[in-house]
C-alpha cells in the first residue's frame, strides 16, 4: 500500500531583524537592530485554529510542530500542505481527512510560562505514561562542553538583535556532537515545535535514531520537557534552569535534564545515568587562603 506524500510546504520568507532609532547612554542617537516579531494566524481547513507570535524563520515548519505537538494530527501524512503569505500573516493548513472532535480537542487550552505566551490544548499531561524513550541514549562529559561550545561560537540573531530563544537538535555520535538544525524564536516553545516539525519530514528518519540531545537557552518548564520526551529526545540541555513541574516530569519518563550549561558548568537534575562523567576533564579551583593579620 502506498503511503501518501509528506505535504507541500511553501517557502515563505520574511526579514528577522528591522533596524530602529535609538539613544544610548551618552544621549548618541544610532540604529539598532531588534527582532522582528510578528502575527501568524494558522487555519485548518478555513477554520481559524490559532494565532502565533513568531520570528517567522521557518513558519511552515513551525505550524507542522505546533499542530504535532497539540496532538491535533497523528501523521505528517494526514497534512496535504501548509501555505504561508506573510503578506495577510495567516498560514492555511490543508489536511486529507479533516481533523476528528477538533472542537472537542482545542475547547480546553492551558497557558504555559512559554516566553511569548504557549498554551497548549487539552491536558496537559495526557500520553506522557506512554512515553518510551531510548533507555540505551547517553552522552559524555566531553560531548557536552563541545555542544555547548557550538552554541556559543555560532552567528546568531541574538547576537545581533537579543530578546530571541533559540533551541537545536544535536545527533550524537562517537565524537563531537553533530548539530541537525538550530532555530531562534521569539518563544522557545516556538523554537521547539519549529524543531518538531523539521523532525516530522525527516519521515521517522531522524526520530528513529536513538541518541538526540536537544538544546534550549530558555528554562526546562514541564511544557518543553513534555515536547522533547513526545519528540523522542531523551537528553535535554538548558542554558537555564528546570522547574518543579519540568523536573517531575523528566524523573517519569527517564529523561535526563541538564541546566545551567555554560562554558564547562553544569548541574544535572534528573537520569544522571545517562551523563558518563570524564574525572580530570575540570579541575576544581583551589581554595584561596584567608588574609592574615
Amino acid at each position: 500500500m502506498l503511503l501518501p506524500s509528506l505535504p507541500f510546504l511553501t517557502q515563505a520568507h520574511a526579514p528577522l531583524t528591522c533596524e530602529i532609532d535609538a539613544v544610548n547612554e551618552y544621549g548618541e542617537r544610532h540604529q539598532v537592530s531588534i527582532p522582528a516579531e510578528r502575527a501568524l494566524t494558522v487555519y485548518v481547513d478555513k477554520r481559524e485554529l490559532v494565532t502565533l507570535m513568531t520570528l517567522g524563520a521557518h513558519p511552515e515548519l513551525l505550524v507542522l510542530g505546533y499542530l504535532r505537538n497539540q496532538r491535533l494530527v497523528e501523521s505528517v501524512r494526514d497534512i496535504e500542505s501548509v501555505t504561508v503569505d506573510w503578506e495577510v500573516g495567516a498560514a492555511a493548513v490543508k489536511t486529507r481527512h479533516g481533523i476528528a472532535d477538533i472542537e472537542e480537542k482545542t475547547a480546553r487550552r492551558v497557558v504555559t510560562t512559554g516566553c511569548g505566551q504557549g498554551s497548549i490544548f487539552g491536558g496537559l499531561m495526557d500520553e506522557v505514561d506512554r512515553i518510551e524513550l531510548p533507555p540505551d541514549a547517553s552522552i559524555t562529559q566531553s560531548q557536552l562542553y563541545s555542544l555547548v561550545n557550538t552554541i556559543r561560537l555560532k552567528e546568531t540573531t541574538y547576537k545581533s538583535a537579543g530578546s530571541v530563544h533559540a533551541c537545536a537538535l544535536f545527533a550524537m555520535t562517537t565524537g563531537d556532537p553533530d548539530l541537525l538544525l538550530f532555530v531562534e524564536d521569539v518563544g522557545r516553545h516556538n523554537a521547539i515545535d519549529t524543531i518538531a516539525g523539521w523532525m516530522w519530514m525527516q519521515d521517522k528518519k531522524v526520530e528513529s535514531e536513538a541518541n538526540k540531545v536537544f538544546y534550549t537557552t530558555g528554562r526546562l518548564t514541564s511544557e518543553m520537557v513534555i515536547k522533547s520526551a513526545q519528540m523522542n529526545v531523551p537528553i535535554v540541555v538548558s542554558r537555564s534552569g528546570i522547574t518543579q513541574m519540568g523536573h517531575q516530569v523528566a524523573q517519569s519518563v527517564g529523561l535526563c535534564a541538564i541546566g545551567r550549561a555554560t562554558n564547562k558548568r553544569f548541574v544535572c537534575y534528573t537520569h544522571a545515568g545517562r551523563l558518563r562523567l570524564e574525572p580530570g576533564l575540570v579541575s576544581r579551583p583551589e581554595a584561596v587562603a584567608p588574609l592574615q593579620g
